[in-house]
């Protein structure tokens, strides 16, 4: 924690910071600029109600203080390396691992001293792990998130004794705290995500299970860490070993992730894609629980490299990706090959081809809808009238292992293909005398509608 949304930043040219109207924020649409700003001011006016509402205390709060201060940024120096990895391939959600200090101080001290150490810890954080890939707004931002979960779990807890031991209804408040700090961040992080995606979805807004089970057992943590103060603050010191070890599990784990993943898209790559769905099709125990295939190509893909680059390219492909990944559910995978063709396997149909048709057809409209916006030197370019051609097979009627029904599916694009392009085509659409591998089509010519030029 916490979490972090991507990197939308347009241009990587240095920006001189009191030439405000240069700053990344403006860029973004005025709503969610309104939203950001709205937080941010919330934050500052509730640090002013916290200080004024209970004061500095006493000797021992300013010990505690300092200790889980000097422990905060030894951790962050400790784990720097590792982190600058991480946020180069945990997109969309980051999650580091600083609550684990920052909890801690919000149960056991007055926000006075809480929001201080906030602050301190999160700008060290994006000075040596963020800048300069991570605007300012955003670690602003992200601030502001932490220090009103802090805010939160420090008023739920705010009843905890500072005695020998935690009472029975010290642990109650404590679980309370948690539920309360990770709600308000991840609320507030979900909301900025869904004002700044076209069509968010909730795996992107709140991460999936174990990006949420680490946040969790990393507030466990930090609840450990506020235990250990009360008890005997040196004990503390026991916590930082194994917690720059759980820095390189947690990396370990976002590589695999990593390198199962299409750059380009986000997609499963081929083989990610291929162990995914032979393991999907493996779980099929009755006839009634079907499964399909679906291998789609975009038609003319090459005239957008060819006219507009590469780079142009894999906004094209990009695009695509996100609305394959619309008009799909969550338990459904969606895989590139290569190239510009992307495959899907479809769990759970009810009416095998019927329901793989409409999905087809869902998807071939929203890709002829597409309006790829593009960011240039010269302005903003827009591709429009883009297609794809789709074929399907469904499972078990059309093979029972994975490699016959991407035949098949192959073979129904194909048919797709030669039947004009922007059109779908199942597997009873494929003449009898069709090879399962198509051979190559001539003239893959495109025609695009081109703005901004």
């Amino acid at each position: 924690m916490p979490h972090d949304a991507a990197d939308q930043s347009r241009s990587n040219a240095p920006i001189r910071f009191w030439h405000a109207r240069s700053w990344p924020i403006w860029e973004m649409p005025r709503h969610l600029v309104t939203s950001i700003l709205l937080v941010e001011l919330t934050t500052v006016g509730l640090i002013a109600v916290a200080v004024l509402a209970r004061p500095l205390s006493s000797g021992d709060d300013l010990m505690r203080a300092g200790l889980l201060l000097a422990l905060a940024l030894a951790h962050t120096e400790g784990a720097m390396r590792v982190e600058r990895t991480r946020r180069r391939i945990a997109l969309p959600h980051y999650i580091d691992l600083s609550s684990v200090w920052i909890f801690a101080a919000a149960l056991v001290l007055p926000p006075v001293l809480t929001v201080p150490i906030v602050i301190i810890v999160q700008f060290q954080i994006w000075l040596r792990t963020g800048r300069p890939r991570i605007p300012c707004y955003r670690n602003v931002f992200t601030t502001s998130t932490m220090v009103l979960a802090a805010l939160g779990a420090s008023l739920v807890s705010a009843n905890i004794s500072n005695g020998a031991t935690f009472a029975g209804a010290d642990i109650f408040a404590i679980v309370l705290a948690l539920l309360c700090f990770t709600t308000i961040n991840t609320a507030l992080i979900a909301g900025a995500i869904a004002m700044s995606s076209p069509q968010p979805r909730l795996s992107t807004m709140v991460g999936h299970w174990d990006d949420n089970l680490l946040e969790l057992s990393t507030l466990a943590l930090g609840a450990l860490v506020a235990t250990a103060l009360v008890i005997n603050p040196w004990l503390v010191l026991l916590v930082l070993p194994p917690l720059l070890v759980l820095h390189r599990s947690v990396l370990v784990r976002e590589l695999e992730q990593a390198a199962s993943t299409d750059s380009k898209t986000g997609l499963l790559n081929a083989a990610a894609w291929h162990r995914e769905a032979e393991r999907e099709l493996r779980k099929v125990t009755r006839k009634s629980d079907l499964r399909a295939v679906l291998v789609l190509d975009l038609d003319h893909f090459k005239m957008v490299n060819d006219t507009h680059g590469h780079v142009a390219g894999d906004h094209v492909l990009a695009a695509v990706a996100d609305a394959l990944r619309a008009e799909v559910r969550d338990q459904d995978l969606v895989g590139r090959f290569g190239g510009e063709e992307f495959v899907v396997l479809l769990a759970g149909l009810e009416h095998g081809e019927r329901d793989l048709s409409v999905v087809a057809e869902r998807i071939r409209r929203r890709v002829a809808g597409l309006r790829v916006e593009i960011p240039t030197a010269d302005g903003p370019l827009t591709v429009a009238g883009l297609s794809v051609s789709v074929g399907g097979a469904v499972h078990p009627r059309d093979g029972a292992d994975l490699r016959s029904l991407l035949q098949l599916a192959d073979a129904a694009l194909y048919t797709a293909k030669r039947a004009g392009r922007n059109v779908v085509r199942m597997s009873h659409d494929v003449p009898a005398k069709e090879h399962a591998v198509r051979p190559p089509l001539p003239g893959d010519v495109a025609e695009h509608t081109v703005d901004g030029q």
